[in-house]
């Protein structure tokens, strides 16, 4: 490992590590436009100038190699003209129109002048001016303030795996852009609005409503898929203004999916902030008093054979927990919280990310199964990009063919292929055999059919009969697509003995067998198979559920309230209350405490303390937050012939997938720029 010398202090660090890398480990600040250690090097802005001994000239430390006994001098007066005059050569066409830009109080720009610059300008020229470009209804351009740092450029083609941005033109007259007009059609496009130092890219939902000093920050973590990236919610007064991604290497690193970052504005829309009752019909105000007696009238000498209750996809932990109290208390075995009806049960270890999402970076093959993970987990997907970029990763699919962004064998969508994987006699079983760390990931797509069991289990013995599964590697990988369905399992939301599952529920329901349902949610069921029965939704948005109801109870949504969630990979994780409930909507497990109460059964803790610790009592995994455990693994899945239907993809429009991003403007704007219809395209498909 090569030593040098940086500032008079030694260091060591592995073989070609840049000057800018080590100097950044001994905590020395190098200024940078160009440079972001996710993105290739690109050594464009010349801002990261150092001195190198026997060097005649400053060289650029973000794109210099360090070498054994090297001397290198960061704060020399060469260095700080260097840094000045690149200042001044990025500054000559800038608008300087810092008072009107988002990027206001955020900006590299203006830091990094500040702090290096100088007071004053020598150039009176005219500046030029370059026309904004349309990238789409997230992305608002102001390309005249763009200082070519290429960041964007590399990020949608490196890591987005999206080719659609480019530069044109040299010199002065370079232009980033993308080549025919056209919207960025990446999952991820957003994340370039963090990349840009200055103010060319910004939010298009977001400009010009906010300053960042103005804004309360809470951090916490995304539920509108099953990853669940951190992010930062920023907040002023009780509205969310903006959501951010936040670092965390294990999971998202620092990017997150379009639909996790805009569609926010669905927190104010279509709200249910107040009880309502059906009354000759039609759905009137209540009080929260009114509705529980409603409730309670309705389930007055009922027996618990003959009420049900299903979780939705956004569903905490904390209120499922409740949600199963209560309904074992009123002796019904009918619950579930596998609103898709995937065939998931058993041990951990066959229905979570059991090798973590930062496994990915390990494996050397990976079969995927019923699944398109570019719209299920964008930032999963990227991640899978990463890794096969680096050469060494073997992917094929059996499913809907997709564009992956990366290249992989498509097997084709017979499930009849996974028995020949199986059984070895596929040319894919021998890939997966010869690979020190095979993977599979399983999708819903897979297992929210009626033959999902039997595929499970086929899953289960390529697994096992490719050697995925070992003390060191487990590379079995369920892929969920809603961020309530591990803490459902984990919990326990599954029928209990003679108990019906999602679709027994609704045939139960259909026949009059069951009358009474509770939905905590469940937005993504058929509401008209729910027949004559009486139903109560719990949630906080209009949607399905709610125009079906009898009685509406307002919950409070994932960035009102202090809740526990459960990741794809069984990492228990926790949201942070970042504005209140509007109107008279509570905390979901609060509310089901106050309905026990009401009907005689009142369950037996008082605050959320008390919640948690009945949680780690019904799984220790509770106990914790924040970590990956291995597994059990067992016996599961079921043995037979798979149906002939092909496999699909259970997204069909990325931007709507749940009551929250059905409800917002963006995410609407987004499905007819992308998604479009039959008989009108506005852009192309995502």
């Amino acid at each position: 490992m090569p030593k040098l010398t940086i500032d008079g202090r030694e260091v060591e660090v592995e073989a070609g590590t840049s000057i800018l890398q080590a100097a950044e480990v001994l905590g020395i600040e190098i200024p940078r436009f160009c440079y972001h250690e996710r993105l290739a090097i690109a050594g464009n802005c010349r801002m990261c100038m150092v001195e190198v001994a026997n060097s005649p000239k400053p060289v650029a430390s973000c794109a210099m190699p360090v070498s054994d006994g090297m001397v290198v001098r960061t704060n020399t007066p060469v260095v700080a003209k260097a840094r000045r005059g690149a200042l001044e050569f990025l500054l000559i066409n800038h608008p300087l129109d810092c008072p009107i830009c988002d990027q206001g109080g955020e900006c590299d720009l203006q830091d990094e002048t500040m702090a290096y610059g100088q007071d004053r300008g020598r150039f009176a020229e005219n500046k030029r001016a370059v026309k904004d470009k349309d990238f789409g209804p997230l992305v608002k351009t102001t390309m005249t303030r763009c200082i070519h740092c290429t960041r964007c450029i590399r990020f949608i083609t490196d890591v987005a795996g999206v080719p659609e941005l480019g530069a044109t033109g040299r010199g002065e007259n370079m232009e980033v852009g993308t080549y025919v007009q056209k919207a960025l059609s990446s999952e991820l496009s957003g994340n370039i609005i963090d990349l840009c130092p200055v103010g060319a890219l910004t939010s298009k939902p977001y400009a010009f409503t906010a300053r960042s000093w103005e804004l309360k920050k809470t951090e916490s973590v995304d539920v509108l898929d099953a990853v669940g990236a951190a992010i930062r919610i920023d907040t002023r007064g009780n509205q969310v203004m903006r959501i951010l991604p936040r670092t965390n290497d294990d999971v998202n690193e620092e990017w997150l999916s379009d639909k996790s970052r805009f569609s926010y504005d669905a927190l104010l829309r279509q709200r249910l902030d107040r009880p309502y009752v059906r009354r000759d019909g039609k759905l009137v105000e209540a009080s929260w008093a009114e509705a529980f007696a409603a409730i309670v009238k309705r389930l007055k000498g009922v027996s618990g054979q003959s009420i049900a209750a299903i979780a939705g996809d956004l569903a905490d932990a904390e209120a499922m927990v409740a949600l199963k109290d209560l309904f074992e208390t009123l002796g019904s075995p009918h619950i579930d919280g596998r609103q898709d009806g995937a065939k998931l049960v058993g041990p951990r270890g066959s229905y979570i990310f059991n090798s973590g999402i930062a496994g990915i970076d390990a494996a050397d093959a990976l079969l995927l199964i019923g699944t398109n993970p570019r719209k299920e987990a964008a930032v999963l997907n990227a991640r899978i990009r990463k890794r096969w970029l680096r050469g060494g990763l073997t992917v094929a699919a059996v499913g809907p063919k997709a564009d992956l962004t990366y290249r992989h064998e498509d097997l084709g969508d017979d499930p009849a292929i996974l028995a020949a994987i199986a059984d070895g006699s596929h040319p894919f079983s021998a890939t997966l055999a010869a690979a020190k760390r095979p993977m599979l990931i399983i999708g819903q797509g897979a297992l929210a059919r009626p033959d999902g069991a039997i595929l499970l289990g086929l899953a289960r013995k390529i697994a096992e009969a490719t050697g995925m599964v070992s003390p060191e590697w487990n590379g079995f990988n369920v892929l969920h697509g809603a961020a309530s369905r591990v803490a459902a399992l984990d919990l326990g939301l599954v029928p209990g003995p003679s108990g019906h599952d999602v679709e027994g529920i609704l045939a139960a329901a259909e026949s009059g067998e069951i009358g009474f349902v509770y939905l905590l949610g469940a937005d993504e069921i058929d509401m008209a198979r729910l027949g004559k029965a009486f139903v109560v939704y719990q949630g906080h948005h209009g949607d399905a559920g709610a125009h079906r109801a009898d009685v509406i109870l307002p919950g409070a949504a994932y960035t009102e309230k202090n809740a526990t969630y459960v990741n794809t990979e069984g990492r228990v994780q926790r949201t942070r209350l970042a504005v209140f409930p509007p109107g008279e909507a509570k905390e979901d497990w609060k509310i089901l405490r106050a309905l026990s109460e009401a009907l005689g059964q009142k369950l037996p803790y008082d605050n959320i303390g008390e919640v948690r610790a009945r949680m780690a009592v019904a799984n220790p995994v509770f106990g914790g937050t924040d970590v990956l455990e291995p597994a059990p693994w067992g016996p599961f899945g079921a043995e037979g012939t798979p149906s002939s239907e092909p496999l699909v993809s259970p997204i069909d429009n990325f931007y709507m997938t749940d009551a929250i991003s059905r409800a917002s403007k963006t995410m609407a704007v987004c499905t007819a720029t992308f998604v479009g219809c039959a008989h009108e395209r506005t852009g192309t498909h995502g």
